[in-house]
């Protein structure tokens, strides 16, 4: 197999390193077969077809492996939190409240909320500390999904589905969900699971209101492709290579 010594575009010289090196300590495989997959073509490096004897900087490199967006910077962190109800979603709040960094006590790196639940909602949020992703994710025009499990009150009328999936105009503007969803009825309360990219604030308890059913409870279960599963309240978990691509996918990264 023939072999050059191209460098890609880097920031640290002196941090270049084998891709096929950087691959392997990325968790993708063997050297042996890191330097198998560069060959047959599905490794690319900035957006070209990665060769046998390319170099790169894992701070600067931007790599895809069969269209997969793969991390390789190890100073990067992903993570998913359950936040219980009651934490503000600051890293430390001046009130003495109790916030997000009360619970990040395992985490090394300083990382930083990508947008926010309110005090009285709990469930999944994500911390890193990859400015340019959290920037993508909280961006009105990427038009992330998320979805929540909410308890209001009830029961609801039959055409309220289809009026929240039509658009209710609010003060700042119209809003309509993408998904809407009765879950169970419980007495005078009904769960209902509603999906929406909307990002204004509070604008789930918001619409509920303006509709005349107010939200007593409100859990977020998942932020695009990342769902909060069995996480428990006031846990962290680090993402997983596919969960981390499959956010870089979702911003067209």
């Amino acid at each position: 197999m023939p072999r050059n010594t191209r460098t890609t575009r880097t920031e640290n010289p002196d941090n270049v390193q084998r891709l096929q090196k950087v691959l392997a300590a990325a968790g993708v495989g063997s050297r042996r077969a890191c330097e198998d997959l560069i060959f047959r073509g599905r490794v690319t490096v900035d957006g070209r077809p990665a060769q046998l004897g390319d170099k790169v900087d894992p701070a600067a490199a931007v790599i895809h492996v069969d269209g997969e967006r793969l991390v390789v910077d190890t100073r990067l962190v992903y993570l998913a939190m359950n936040k219980p109800r009651g934490v503000v979603s600051t890293m430390a709040d001046e009130k003495g409240r109790t916030a997000l960094a009360d619970f990040l006590d395992r985490v090394d790196q300083r990382v930083y909320h990508v947008g926010r639940l309110d005090a009285d909602s709990e469930g999944l949020l994500l911390l890193t500390n990859d400015g340019d992703l959290a920037h993508k994710l909280m961006h009105p025009s990427y038009a992330v999904q998320k979805t929540y499990l909410c308890e209001v009150a009830g029961p609801l009328p039959r055409n309220l589905g289809k009026r929240l999936l039509g658009g209710i105009e609010l003060e700042d503007g119209p809003v309509k969900l993408d998904a809407f969803k009765v879950v169970d009825t419980l007495g005078r309360t009904t769960q209902v699971e509603v999906t929406l990219h909307e990002g204004r604030k509070h604008i789930v308890r918001r619409l509920f209101d303006e509709v005349g059913h107010p939200v007593s409870r409100l859990v977020r279960t998942s932020i695009g492709p990342i769902r909060l599963g069995d996480l428990r309240t006031g846990r962290t978990r680090r993402l997983t290579n596919a969960e981390v691509a499959a956010l870089f996918k979702v911003v067209g990264d």
